[in-house]
């Protein structure tokens, strides 16, 4: 059975996380790869740092992987024990993907 890749499962996490969820994300069979970019969180004051407080921005990490839907569901498994647990996650259904080149 051929797998598609009709996900975009998104994950934000704290920067301090990332070393441990690239090694968990290209250990997974399910993942074929993923992007990463740094971004800014803005959101409740009571999870940043007083230098974070006083910025109103926290830095974190967005990796967004392409996957069969049928994966998600093991990826999210692994990842308070493999990785951490400050992760927020969403899924997205994709239409179309493909490659140019």
């Amino acid at each position: 059975m051929r797998l598609t890749m009709d996900t975009l499962l998104v994950l934000n996490v704290n920067k301090e996380l990332e070393d441990d969820l690239v090694d968990y994300l290209l250990e997974l069979d399910c993942i074929s790869g993923f992007t990463s970019m740094p971004v800014r969180g803005h959101g409740s004051r009571s999870q940043l740092s007083l230098a974070e407080q006083v910025t109103g921005r926290q830095q974190r990490l967005v990796m967004e992987i392409l996957l069969d839907a049928s994966a998600v569901d093991t990826v999210l498994a692994g990842l308070a024990n493999h990785v951490g647990r400050d992760i927020v996650w969403w899924q997205q259904p994709v239409a179309r993907s493909g490659r140019i080149g």
